[in-house]
């Protein structure tokens, strides 16, 4: 769990968008669209949940907090990062999507909270989230088509 010293440090990345705030956070729960191109689930309100695997590898989330045109969290519930020792370390994590509408169009703040420097996996994760957020979603915000990761894989 996060302290509050450490909260500051969560991965963290911004990008802008020319859409509106509301069609910001429609094209966010389309996950596939973005993220992982065969997600199992739902992310569109709040209790929904969805699964993205890659690989052997895979993360469980449960939509926990939708404030329209302004906010998006997901828990994690479950996870297997097998690349790590810790093979759970997301489990209680959030992650979170700040909209804030600007002169042309709407900035989106993400943070994954509770991935922090001293988490095996925050390098590595910042790296694979600074891609998804600032090159994959950003596509998808701009001209409709994000780069998902291709090799997802759907497990029931």
């Amino acid at each position: 769990m996060n302290t509050l010293t450490d909260s500051k440090l969560d991965i963290q990345t911004s990008i802008e968008a020319p859409v509106s705030a509301s069609e910001a956070q429609e094209k966010i729960a389309c996950v596939s669209g973005w993220w992982c191109s065969s997600t199992v689930g739902s992310a569109d309100k709040v209790g929904d949940t969805f699964r993205v695997t890659f690989d052997a590898t895979f993360a469980d989330f449960r939509v926990t907090e939708i404030a329209p045109s302004r906010r998006t969290v997901w828990e994690v519930t479950d996870c297997s990062l097998p690349f790590l020792q810790n093979q759970t370390e997301w489990t209680g994590t959030k992650v979170v999507f700040d909209l804030e509408a600007t002169g042309s169009g709407t900035r989106v703040t993400f943070t994954h909270e509770g991935l922090t420097p001293s988490c095996e996996c925050y390098e590595r994760c910042t790296q694979g989230w600074n891609f998804f957020v600032q090159e994959s979603l950003a596509k998808f915000l701009t001209h409709g088509v994000g780069e998902p990761q291709g090799s997802c894989a759907s497990h029931n």
